[in-house]
């Protein structure tokens, strides 16, 4: 009886170290696995909105490493060639400039009884053709409303492109500047209201005046999210919501943007390193269990084994370069281990 007791109380400090060893080895998987889970995760959703995205900040710069990928880039807008209305030589420093022109016509307001006919402004050609007699308006407009875009505008050392351009949320009045005005325009139009009109009575226009006026983008802190191409931002081809890049006005972070990505993890190159040490950790106490001997190299080899191969099948289907690069470790591990086990059994 006394010689079982002493039997059982010798293994008992060997079942204590395989129990430690298994469950940092089951540590270091566990947390690769949430670790890769966690980036796999954030990129598929990421796919939604073009891709991968990095965040640049506002002192980026664009960097080969970076070509092809969404990134976030923030700052004020600057205007470097500067939008120019030839027709009225009405130039301001912004992204767009847009033209709106209005002419004085008759509208027809139905309220149940006889309709009543009244004269507004209208930003196009209203149809009179079904009119009371002597309510007719103008077929067309000798002028036409339009948009004039920036020749470059950036944000820090990045160009961006016309669509981008384009997308640039708001809008502020222009003064036209009638020193500005061609001859033959100056004599047909006057300034009232921080607009041009050809009304001999500003205060009392008449039918089939015209009154044309601007407004242009404002060039404050933006936030964009697109594609980068060479030193230009771009929309992201064929991407799931349809547009591939996104504008917001100030400094927005990625996560206000799209609050439809998880966040990502933090300190991933950190938690891959700890899950191997773990796992090696595990490794060396499991094989220190039985011979009680130290096998720095096999434990080694053995958690690489571990942790390469989960992290390797996690990312099958997602990113062939990633898991090729997680069981590139996997086979490192093994041709090791291999190696040593060959070596202790010839020693």
């Amino acid at each position: 009886m006394s010689h079982r007791r002493k039997q059982a109380q010798a293994r008992k400090p060997q079942l204590i170290l395989l129990v430690v060893g298994a469950l940092l080895v089951l540590a270091g998987v566990a947390l690769v696995a949430l670790t890769e889970q966690g980036l796999i995760g954030f990129r598929s959703a990421a796919e939604r909105h073009g891709g991968q995205i990095l965040d640049l900040g506002s002192n980026g710069q664009p960097q080969g490493a970076d070509q092809g990928y969404m990134v976030r880039v923030s700052g004020p807008i600057r205007v470097v060639e500067a939008p120019l209305d030839v027709q009225f030589n009405q130039q301001a420093s912004t992204p767009v400039l847009m033209r709106h022109v209005e002419m004085f016509q008759w509208h027809e307001i139905r309220a149940g009884g006889p309709p009543i006919y009244e004269q507004d402004w209208e930003d196009h050609p209203v149809d009179a053709s079904h009119f009371a007699p002597g309510h007719g308006n103008p077929a067309h407009f000798p002028l036409q409303s339009q948009e004039f875009d920036a020749g470059r505008v950036n944000i820090g050392a990045f160009v961006l492109s016309r669509a981008i351009q384009r997308a640039l949320p708001g809008s502020q009045a222009v003064v036209p500047d009638m020193r500005r005005l061609p001859v033959n325009l100056a004599a047909s139009f006057s300034f009232h209201h921080d607009a041009l009109v050809t009304s001999s009575r500003p205060t009392s226009p008449q039918l089939g005046d015209l009154r044309v006026s601007w407004s242009a983008v404002p060039t404050g802190t933006v936030t964009v999210v697109a594609r980068l191409d060479g030193n230009r931002l771009v929309p992201a081809a064929g991407a799931a919501d349809g547009k591939g890049f996104d504008v917001e006005i100030g400094d927005r972070p990625l996560l206000a943007i799209y609050p439809d990505l998880p966040v990502p993890p933090e300190f991933v190159w950190p938690r891959r390193v700890l899950a191997l040490l773990l796992a090696m950790l595990g490794a060396g106490v499991l094989l220190y269990a039985k011979p009680r001997r130290i096998e720095a190299v096999l434990a080694g080899a053995s958690g690489a084994v571990a942790v390469g191969a989960v992290a390797g099948v996690l990312w099958l289907g997602d990113d062939m370069g990633t898991a090729i690069a997680w069981f590139g470790l996997t086979v490192l591990g093994i041709l090791l281990a291999v190696w040593r086990l060959r070596a202790r059994s010839l020693g």
